[in-house]
């Protein structure tokens, strides 16, 4: 009997051994399941990332690329000049400089005899060199009070005339040219002026920037561009040319501009000169453009500003 019970309590043993090893072996292979399932999700996700990430990456690289393409891409001048050229004709819409209201084409009796009106018109840009419009339309009005004509400046006495003139800059070498040019006209020209450039640089104290403006304002014929020192100054600042002259810069924008912008560019200029773009601390925070111009000083205090926060 003992040996009996002996070997059922043995069969029964080795059964529920069978038996926890067959839940043990089962357990465990559930565990190793679930290991290599979440192994996987996270290899999977893992791998999402580093793709979204190398992605993000190659996105960033191609903006930046495009970016820097478009930056290195060269603009045309014609874009330049154009893109310019509209910004301070925006800037200048109002027609409230000074070259506007006192400028030469502003300054002859428009009731006088036709070639009185020419006279005076060359008379006073013979005056505007190097001299404000404010001043130069003052002393027109002097002249005017006093019969301004070809007769009437022959025969004052130069002193006279000079006083009449000043505070022009240069006053008693224009009275001297004034005088000079009158008595060519009266005897050359039968009381008028030359109708053409060659003719008008032919009198003393008159040059290629004073021919053109006579003979656009005077005669409605626009043979050249105008240049002076605002034109001169304002150009090269924004890098339509590269030139130490006036005479060189009238000549690089007779070849850069199309004939139908000529009779235009001295005014806008000369107004922007007078109003933004000053020969001595420019307003550039104040100008249109500002953030392409290479001169500007606004966009260096931005650069400035930039690396101050950095």
């Amino acid at each position: 009997f003992q040996t009996l019970r002996s070997i059922a309590r043995s069969i029964m043993m080795s059964t529920r051994n069978a038996a926890r090893k067959r839940e043990g072996s089962t357990n465990m292979q559930e565990i190793k399941d679930q290991l290599k399932a979440k192994y996987q999700r996270k290899t999977k996700d893992q791998a999402a990332v580093k793709e979204e990430g190398e992605g993000a990456v190659k996105e960033n690289v191609e903006v930046k690329d495009e970016k820097e393409a478009k930056v290195d891409q060269p603009i045309d001048i014609e874009d330049i000049w154009k893109r310019d050229l509209q910004a301070i004709a925006e800037m200048r819409k109002n027609e409230d400089a000074a070259v506007d209201t006192m400028g030469c084409h502003m300054l002859h009796d428009r009731t006088a005899e036709p070639q009185v009106q020419r006279f005076q018109i060359l008379l006073a840009l013979m005056l505007s060199s190097q001299t404000k419009d404010e001043v130069t339309s003052a002393a027109m009005m002097r002249l005017r009070a006093a019969d301004c004509s070809i007769e009437s400046v022959l025969s004052m006495e130069r002193n006279q005339l000079e006083e009449l003139l000043k505070p022009v800059g240069f006053y008693r070498r224009k009275a001297e040219y004034i005088q000079e040019a009158a008595a060519v006209l009266k005897e050359k020209h039968g009381g008028d002026i030359p109708d053409s450039v060659e003719g008008l640089c032919a009198l003393k104290g008159v040059g290629p920037k004073m021919a053109h403006l006579v003979m656009q304002t005077a005669f409605g014929r626009t043979l050249g561009i105008a240049v002076d020192t605002h034109v001169h100054r304002i150009v090269n600042r924004l890098g339509w040319t590269k030139t130490s002259a006036p005479e060189q810069t009238q000549k690089k924008l007779e070849e850069l501009l199309p004939r139908e912008e000529w009779s235009r560019v001295n005014k806008l200029l000369v107004g922007f000169g007078q109003q933004i773009c000053l020969p001595v601390k420019p307003k550039c925070s104040d100008c249109l453009l500002k953030t392409t111009c290479p001169s500007s000083s606004a966009k260096e205090r931005k650069k400035k500003g930039k690396k101050e926060e950095e």
